[in-house]
């Protein structure tokens, strides 16, 4: 039976493979916040407010992501 990703990722018994567990989940979080940072854009939000949602600085998110995101 396969394993859900959270639960290897928290599990002990076996470091390394918990390890690229939380690898994975790092990866799929940084991707998932892309496509929400492009949709809050598209959407019309203000840097500001994807900072606030994020709970980092304006700065921090505009500096992240002014390249990779595009407005259209």
């Amino acid at each position: 039976m396969e394993r859900q990703i959270e639960a290897v990722a928290a599990d002990i018994a076996d470091p390394m493979l918990g390890l690229r567990a939380v690898v994975a989940l790092r990866r799929l979080a940084d991707q998932l916040e892309l496509r929400q940072v492009q949709a809050a854009l598209d959407a019309g939000h203000a840097w500001p407010e994807i900072a606030g949602a994020l709970g980092v600085t304006r700065q921090a998110v505009h500096k992240k992501y002014h390249r990779p995101v595009t407005t259209r």
